[in-house]
């Protein structure tokens, strides 16, 4: 899988994107991850890439030229499966929208940015707009790289473990089970025998109602 990050401050990223299960995916060569910066594609002179709103509305825009500049640039270098604008009026990225992408090839996420972006870059190039929850953030980089990690750890090979993340809450529509690891018994505190049991089935009964019972709990909203 490739996947190009546009931003207009693409250093606040590399960090994240070199290390933990990201870092392990690309030294794999299961992924590639390119970061852009926006204002090397402008073409004004002192590479601006935000301008005030037409009507008198408050805020910055990005403009259109840089971006159209650089993904018409990386469109014609190959095919890209969805070019996603990290927006708070995005569908709510979730599981499936990571299971969604992690089949897909190539991707370019361009990390919203001031108020928005320019409309006629989201009516003629974006085929999706994600959004992390009900809330506003300074700029999408945090969401892009959100969508990177759901994506990235469910491709084959980036985990250690292949089932880990088969397992993860959500992924069967409801939230994972209580987790227990040594000691035993600490402080009193005792994990629950059939853990300890070695009867499989037992333990794949208990792991189910445990998942149902916090869902319900927790987060009714999943089981409606």
């Amino acid at each position: 899988m490739r996947i190009d990050i546009i931003s207009a401050v693409p250093e606040t990223m590399q960090s994240y994107i070199e290390n933990s299960i990201i870092k392990i995916a690309r030294d794999k060569g299961i992924v590639e991850i390119y970061l852009h910066n926006l204002h090397d594609y402008s073409q004004s002179k002192h590479k601006k890439i935000d301008d005030y709103p037409f009507g008198g509305a408050s805020g910055m825009l990005l403009t259109c030229q840089p971006i159209f500049s650089l993904i018409e640039e990386l469109k014609s270098q190959r095919e890209y499966d969805e070019i996603i604008f990290t927006s708070a009026e995005g569908e709510k990225f979730n599981q499936s929208s990571a299971n969604y992408l992690s089949l897909k090839k190539n991707i370019i996420i361009l990390a919203g940015r001031y108020k928005g972006v320019d409309q006629r870059v989201r009516d003629n190039l974006i085929t999706k707009e994600y959004s992390l929850g009900d809330f506003i953030l300074t700029g999408g980089e945090v969401a892009a790289l959100a969508i990177c990690d759901a994506t990235i750890r469910l491709l084959p090979g980036a985990l250690g473990d292949s089932e880990a993340a088969l397992t993860d809450s959500f992924m069967n529509g409801m939230l994972e089970e209580a987790q227990y690891t040594r000691p035993a018994d600490f402080k009193g505190l005792k994990v629950p025998d059939v853990l300890l049991s070695g009867n499989h089935k037992a333990i794949e009964i208990w792991r189910q109602e445990n998942s149902y019972n916090k869902t319900k709990l927790l987060r009714p909203d999943l089981l409606d």
